[in-house]
This record gives C-alpha cells, structure tokens and sequence, in this order.
C-alpha cells in the first residue's frame, strides 16, 4: 500500500485548519472557504451574461404567441432527461394549455443523441434540443431551409456556432461558470423568461437541476453550480425524484447528499436510459413531468393486469427492475471476459485490453460498467473493445478506465498522446475508445514500452498522514461534518494514520454471526477504526502476535451511539509493518 499528501508543500503543523486545509487541497481559495461553505443566492449569477439568451426566448414566445407546434428532443442521459422535463414543466406552469397540446416530445430508442430531422412531424415549427445538438450544424440547416427554428440549450464543447439555430451554451461565450450541465443551461434559461414576465417560476425545478448536475459529474467547485445543488437537494418535490428518494431511503441513511444521489439514484436512471425498454423510457421520462407522474396508467406490475397505478411508482419499480437486468447482464459478461483475460495472459501487457469478437460482444450500454469492474480487480487501465467493421474497415471500439487510485491519472491523454487511436474523447479516466485493428499490435507494443517502468500499486492521496498517539480527534469530525458537500471536484478526503499499534486489548470482530463481520480497532484518543468485509481470518492474523502495528488509510465519519459522537475512520486499505512479540 502506498500514499502521498495531496500537498507535501504545507506542513502538516500549519497554521490552517482541517477544513481548510481539505478545501484548499481540491483548490478552493483559503480566504474563499468560508464563502464556500456558506453560498448563497448571490453566487446565483444573472443570465442576462449568457449569450443568445434573449434571442432565444424571444423565439420561444414568438412560437407561443402564435398557437405554433413545438418540438423537444429528449436527449439520451440523466441530464438530458432532466433538462427536457425541468423545461416542459416550467412552460407547463406558465402556459398549461399550450404545453399540454402543443408541445411534443420524442425519446430515442437507442443511445443516439443530438437532433434526427426525420424524427420531427411536419407541421412543428419551433424544435428545442436541450443538452445536445450544439455541432449537429447539418441538421440545422437542414430544418432551417424547411422553414423550421432551432433552439439548443446546451453545454457541450463545438467548433464554432451554429448559423442555422440559436445557441444558448455557456461553453461558447463569456458566461463564468463552466459546470452547468444541459440542466444547469435550461435552468437558467427559465430564469430569464422569469425576468421578462416577472414571474419566480423556474425556482420550482431546482431540484431536478440538481438531479442532472450529479449525474452529469459537473464540477461543484464552482460556486453558482454548487449553490443551485445545494438548493434543490433541500426541496425534493418533482414527482419522480421524491419517489426515487423516497425508494432509496435506507442507502441514503435520510440524507440527501450530492454523492448519496451520484450512487444510489443516479445509476437507476441511466440503467434505464441505456437497457430500458422504450416504453419503460417514456415511463421515466413522464414520471418527470409535474402533470403526468401523478396520473393512473395501467399497472405493469406482475399479477397487476387489469389494474391501474401511478405512473412514478411504475417508473420507480422499472428502475428497480432495469438496474437488475443490467447487473445480471454485467456479471454474465464479465465471468466470460475474465474467462478471455486467463486463456490469453492479457495480464502480461501494462493495460489490460480485451477485444471481443462479435460472438462475445457486450452491449455498448454495459461496455464501461464491465470495464470498471475489471479496473477495479486488477488494478491497471482497461480497455474493453468490440469488434466494429464498417465499409470493410475493421476497428476495436467500447470503453476505458483509467485505474484512478495508481499514479498514472490520465488514460485519455495517454491514449491520445500515443497517436495510435482512432479518438479517445470523454473524462481523463472514463472515456469511449476506438483503435484501427491495423494499429492494435503497434498499440499494445507502444504501451508496453511506454509503461515498462510504471508500477500500479494503489497509491492513494490523502490530506493528512497522522500518528496513531498524537492526533486530534476533532479534526475527524470537522472534516466528517463536510459530507453533504462532496461530490466531483470536492472529492471525499482519504487520511493516512501510521505506527497503530493492535492487540487483542483494542481489536475486537462484531457481526460474525450475522455474516457481516467488522474489525473494530480503538486507539488511545478513542476514535474508532471500522473495517467491513473482515473475516475470522483476518481477525486472527492481526492478533497472530502480542502487538502487530499497522498503517491505515480511510475516511473520516462522526459516529453518534447514546447521544455520545464519536470519530471514526472507514477503512479503506491497510498494511501490516511489523509483528512483535510483545506490546509496549
């Protein structure tokens, strides 16, 4: 096991507290912490600084004004789906009769994205393509030469603006804050139609921006982004969302974090965008809408023909299902592909690529799950690549994972710096992959060389190394007490604790007879050491001696037993260091 500080530069005795010193580490300004810690509707800027705003909602009237046909495109992820939905409703609580019977939305039946002309009926004459469609530049002018308006509120990166439609995107102007999603974009797009009618509408959906600000893995460094999160994780009330909550209110221990909502919600909805069927994506979908997840339609439910039900429980129950489906389909593929890995000894290469023939191939939906598995086991890169032939032309294209607990923190620039890829777009360490089967051997040969000295062992970064005899238990609880603000950018901080000192006098297994067993270890200022998935052996082989000492590295948590809080340090990796016969 291995571990650096974040910051060695800033000795550890520093004049700055824990919190700031965390804070600091992610690179938010010391003199900005409490400011941070503390947003507030002022760091909510005005969206009159986002370019085309205007334009676009003087499009978006002009097509109300005159009773015309509009057209959403639902785009294929959380956000998408957020985006729409925070959009339909809020015309939906102004305009309810236009909404209703004028506005027609369209979910993708596969993964596609952006805008598919073909798609939209012929009397529409207003299209929205919220979170997507920025650079599809071919099909604006396609619509536009049928007469057709375009509006995208949208946040992906293009080479240039679109002269064919009105672009609302705060990646392509001034506007300062980067992190807003689709979602982010729409809201602030309802919060300029708010100004111009003098209505306090678009404040009603802050909870599904925040929905799709976490799913989406926008940065909440940013103050404005951070703050409109803050905001709608305080007011569930969207029908889907308060369910899904409501669903998951033991995972989520009655608290709503923004990384609570990136594992326990979050991957519900994007199993069901990626393997639902297209009924149980349009399900979701309305299940978002404030004026149709509350509507009895026919229960789907097993023994339930016959009868009627809300539409959000069927669509909670459908998430339920799908995310099963999909770990079923996961853990079938991955035995197959681990299977793949031994008979070959792809181990033996620096990163692990597999290369799946189309009698093994895995669903595009299921390509980056199942890789992220098999980052996780064995501890190196993954690519896991299907075989993709198109106009004779055969390539190898699917998912990779940088293995983000290593020193190597940046597979995409890797792969990008070697020349010998087709694209390898997306984050540094989860991004979609394709490499030319001509340049595959030379590929791996490159990687070999490239990574001959590299060594994968998990190195973790943490704030603070500290000795078991002389820390402070409160800087535990003070950095425990930041969890409702960690989410991505904000990373959840790892603390090293060196020279721990164990003998069956501080060391105790719970839960055996529960099939859960858990080492407890007490050190001498009384905070608590908790690792989970311990076992008899592992208890036995840190008592094998009088005193074993060890290094650990976990998480900070507050743990509140009879009206008494306590530190307490998750385990997430240890190292025996010396077995002594005797214990002082």
């Amino acid at each position: 096991m291995e571990y650096q500080l974040i910051a060695p530069s800033i000795p550890l005795n520093a004049e700055i507290s824990a919190v700031e010193r965390v804070l600091t580490n992610r690179g938010i300004d010391i003199h900005e912490i409490q400011h941070y810690l503390n947003t507030t509707d002022n760091d909510i800027l005005n969206p009159n600084l986002i370019a085309n705003i205007h334009e676009g909602a003087k499009m978006l009237i002009k097509h109300i004004a005159a009773n015309n046909k509009v057209f959403v495109q639902v785009d294929s992820d959380c956000d998408g789906y957020t985006s729409a939905a925070t959009l339909i409703n809020y015309l939906n609580m102004l305009f309810p009769s236009f909404t209703q019977n004028n506005i027609i939305y369209r979910i993708h039946k596969g993964k596609e994205h952006g805008l598919i002309p073909s798609t939209i009926p012929a009397d529409v004459k207003l299209v929205i393509a919220p979170d997507s469609s920025s650079n599809d530049y071919e099909q604006h002018k396609e619509l536009y030469d049928k007469g057709i308006d375009v509006l995208v509120i949208d946040h992906h990166e293009a080479d240039q603006i679109s002269p064919h439609a009105c672009i609302i995107n705060n990646q392509l102007c001034d506007y300062p804050t980067k992190s807003l999603s689709g979602v982010g974009m729409v809201y602030k797009f309802c919060s300029y139609i708010d100004t111009l009618l003098n209505v306090d509408y678009a404040e009603n959906f802050v909870d599904l921006v925040a929905l799709g600000l976490i799913a989406d893995m926008m940065d909440m460094r940013d103050f404005e982004t951070k703050h409109i999160t803050s905001l709608g994780l305080q007011n569930i009330r969207n029908p889907f969302f308060k369910a899904m909550v409501d669903k998951q209110a033991f995972s989520l221990k009655g608290e709503n974090t923004p990384m609570g909502i990136a594992f326990f919600i979050a991957p519900y909805v994007n199993a069901t965008i990626r393997m639902g069927t297209h009924p149980e994506k349009i399900t979701l979908f309305e299940s978002m809408l404030d004026f149709r997840g509350y509507e009895r339609i026919p229960s789907t439910k097993r023994g339930g023909r016959g009868q009627m039900e809300m539409r959000v429980k069927q669509a909670v129950r459908n998430c339920t299902n799908v995310k099963n489906r999909q770990t079923k389909a996961r853990d079938s593929a991955l035995e197959t592909i681990e299977n793949i890995i031994a008979e070959n000894n792809l181990l033996d290469n620096k990163i692990l690529v597999v290369q799946l023939d189309e009698s093994m191939a895995v669903e595009k939906t299921l390509t980056g799950l199942i890789a992220n598995q098999l980052m996780a086991k064995y501890q190196r890169p993954v690519l896991l690549l299907n075989k993709v032939i198109t106009d004779g032309v055969i390539s190898w294209e699917g998912s990779g994972r940088g293995y983000d607990k290593s020193k190597f923190d940046n597979l995409r620039e890797f792969l990008n710096d070697s020349n010998l890829v087709m694209y390898a777009e997306g984050h540094a360490n989860a991004l979609g992959v394709g490499i030319y089967h001509v340049q595959f051997d030379e590929f791996i040969d490159y990687s070999n060389k490239a990574l001959e000295l590299f060594d994968f062992t998990p190195c973790y970064k943490v704030d603070f190394i500290f000795n078991a005899n002389n820390f402070n238990g409160k800087d535990i609880l003070d950095i425990a007490e930041l969890k409702s603000i960690w989410g991505q950018g904000i990373d959840e901080p790892y603390i090293a604790i060196e020279d721990i000192k164990i003998s069956k006098n501080n060391i105790t297994l719970m839960g055996l007879e529960k099939g859960k067993p858990t080492l407890r270890i007490t050190l001498p200022n009384k905070t608590s050491l908790i690792k989970f998935k311990s076992s008899q052996e592992e208890y036995d082989s840190l008592c094998a001696s009088e005193c074993v000492t060890i290094n650990v590295v976990g998480k900070c948590e507050a743990n509140a037993y009879g009206g008494t809080v306590t530190p307490q340090i998750i385990v997430e990796d240890y190292e025996i260091t010396q077995q002594l016969s005797y214990y002082f």
